[in-house]
């Protein structure tokens, strides 16, 4: 009887064994950070935004389950300075990044980003995170690679390394397959898709969904359903690999809608600029406006447990800069000092946050449209100047009260020492930019 007893007593006390066990287990204490960058992917181009034709039912969730940022500004109105800003913490303008790679340079541009820069990727490798990248990267092309800036996984196109395709469903797959392989570890990915971009290439699903719509829409709202279904299967394969509740998501797009472009029509697959009928939600301006409409996008945060649900923030501002601080006070490391962003993590948590330097941002304006013609701009607390190049022409406003940028609400002439104080910030910076390529990242001598 007593060995019987004995097996009896073991096999009550197992499942208590096994719940210590559990209970022993050690706790994630670092959680996974996941970027999802779109590309000219407009602040209203998300029906949570208010638009009456589009559909976005993955983010819309997302946004319900964490908080909807509404004064989120890239650091630039296009792609490659905007994504150097995410990557470093630091203004495009201090690498000479002022327009896209692959494109006439002017005479700062170099040829591919420093890879002595500080990058997020780089400073989460120090906290033990595994790295990857997988999408868009243009951000030059030449002696760098990839591990260079601190991935440990890549495929991309505009970039260096392994390549990958920008349509179908190959960038969310890979990044999916680096999810699988690393759901044990802490771990940072960039998804950064292509959507909307063009060429538009939408699936023969999404354009049969919109057939309702006329052309110009239905093109570009199955566009939108793509990116939308392809942040989808990146949640759920959080969801799969039991890891969601361990992970914090951010989904963002590099700068605002591209105007369209009548007559360019493109082909079927790959339509073309006739087809840019994206949103900014009421903002001035699109792609390549210092204007709102072309540098406040979407900024989506979710982070179960931490990031409150369903709050809508309209009072915090925050930057591309602020994702490597902020991202580094996750890992729990300090960041590099010579950066220009500000660690915001109390804003991802629900709670009360202010930026406390001024925002710069630099283009080479476009006179010949209403638009476009502002060269620099500088927002401080609440007040946003645009300006010219030699500060004799700037418009100024209060953006909490006028997101719009409203021209007949200018306070230029209403507040003249504020327009003298942010016009003198604003040139003073801009003459600390470099105005020669740095030979180091350049492939030839310039």
């Amino acid at each position: 009887m007593r060995p019987a007893l004995a097996l009896l007593a073991a096999l009550l006390l197992a499942p208590l064994v096994a719940w210590a066990a559990v209970d022993a287990a050690p706790k994630r204490t670092k959680p996974n950070i996941v970027f999802i960058y779109a590309d000219d992917w407009g602040w209203g181009d998300l029906s949570c935004h208010g638009n009456t034709w589009l559909k976005t039912p993955r983010l819309d969730k997302l946004a319900s389950e964490g908080i909807d940022f509404q004064q989120f500004n890239v650091l630039s109105p296009v792609c490659s300075p905007s994504r150097a800003a995410a990557m470093t913490g630091r203004f495009p303008g201090r690498f000479g990044i002022n327009t896209v790679f692959g494109v006439t340079k002017p005479p700062e541009m170099p040829d591919w980003l420093d890879p002595r820069a500080p990058t997020v990727a780089r400073m989460l490798k120090t906290a033990g995170y595994h790295t990857g990248h997988f999408g868009k990267w243009h951000l030059g092309e030449g002696t760098p690679t990839m591990a260079d800036y601190g991935f440990d996984d890549t495929a991309v196109y505009h970039g260096p390394g392994p390549k990958i395709g920008p349509y179908g469903d190959d960038i969310p797959n890979r990044a999916i397959k680096f999810i699988e392989a690393n759901k044990d570890r802490p771990f940072y990915v960039n998804v950064w898709l292509h959507e909307s971009h063009l060429a538009h290439s939408p699936s023969a699903k999404a354009m049969a969904q919109w057939k309702h719509l006329d052309p110009r829409q239905q093109v570009y709202a199955a566009v939108i359903t793509d990116g939308d279904d392809k942040v989808g299967l990146i949640l759920d394969a959080l969801e799969r690999c039991d890891i969601a509740q361990d992970t914090l998501v951010v989904f963002s797009s590099d700068n605002g809608p591209a105007k369209p472009k009548a007559g360019d029509q493109g082909v079927p697959g790959k339509y073309r600029g006739h087809y840019n009928v994206g949103e900014t939600g009421g903002l001035r301006g699109q792609k390549t406006s210092l204007f709102e409409g072309g540098v406040r996008v979407p900024f989506i945060v979710r982070w179960p447990g931490r990031a409150p649900a369903g709050l809508k923030n309209d009072a915090t501002v925050l930057t591309a800069v602020d994702l490597l601080p902020t991202f580094c006070a996750i890992a729990g490391i300090n960041p590099p000092e010579a950066i220009d962003g500000e660690n915001l993590l109390p804003a991802l948590k629900g709670e009360a946050a202010r930026r406390t330097r001024p925002i710069f941002w630099r283009i080479s304006g476009n006179l010949r449209e209403k638009d476009y013609w502002p060269d620099l701009a500088v927002r401080e607390g609440n007040w946003k100047l645009v300006s010219t190049f030699d500060g004799k022409r700037s418009e100024l406003y209060d953006l909490p009260a006028n997101r719009a940028e409203d021209t007949t609400k200018n306070q230029a002439k209403e507040h003249p020492e504020v327009v003298a104080r942010l016009t003198r910030l604003a040139l003073e910076w801009n003459a600390t930019l470099p105005t020669k390529a740095d030979p180091a990242c350049s492939a030839k001598p310039r």
